[in-house]
């Protein structure tokens, strides 16, 4: 499954998804000016990554059960 580039792909996008929402906690955390700007943004941009990835690991099942690796 690692030499599976979808697999990689996959597991790329999750971690995006949890270093984005990473930055948004920390900068909660902190609060101050950065918070201020851009915890929204943060936000939205983790919201559209687990879209992506979400997407992704749905074709991934998909390709798997229909046998195509």
């Amino acid at each position: 499954m690692l030499h599976d580039p979808l697999f990689i792909i996959v597991a790329i996008a999750c971690l995006v998804v949890v270093l984005i929402l990473a930055l948004g906690i920390a900068s909660f955390g902190r609060g101050g000016e950065f918070n201020r700007k851009h915890a929204n943004r943060l936000m939205r941009y983790r919201i559209a990554a687990q879209f992506v990835a979400v997407l992704l690991i749905v074709l991934f099942v998909l390709v798997r059960r229909t046998g195509g690796q």
